[in-house]
């Protein structure tokens, strides 16, 4: 995201770049249609984690707490990346999928609608 300076010439260290963190890369996740959680998350994840390992061991942490996340049919759940649909392989791990640094992705889980339909 473009940031315009109050001060004209302005250039600053760019302070969160990937070697700032410790070998993770910063990953953004939004559910779409659960409003519940009002904005994507920020997670430091490991380059090399499977995206198997994403789903089943660091999702249930951010989300679990939602009625519909112990609903998800994963294997109906939509994904995006760059804003086109994307289809993440399991066993590939995160940097093998085109996850890069900050990268952002949806989930989609057709049917599930949030708290009695309200996308909460």
């Amino acid at each position: 995201m473009p940031v315009i300076a109050l001060e004209p010439g302005y250039a600053g260290p760019v302070q969160d770049t990937e070697d700032k963190f410790g070998g993770n890369r910063l990953l953004y996740i939004n559910w779409d249609g659960h409003m519940m959680f009002c904005s994507p998350v920020c997670l430091p994840v490991p380059p090399d984690m499977p995206f198997a390992a994403l789903v089943d061991e660091v999702l249930p942490g951010i989300y679990g707490a939602h009625p519909d996340f112990a609903r998800i049919d994963w294997s109906a759940a939509q994904w995006e990346h760059g804003g086109q649909p994307w289809r993440p392989d399991p066993g590939k791990s995160l940097a093998d999928n085109g996850l890069a640094h900050k990268s952002a992705i949806r989930l989609r889980t057709p049917g599930l609608d949030g708290i009695g339909g309200s996308h909460s």
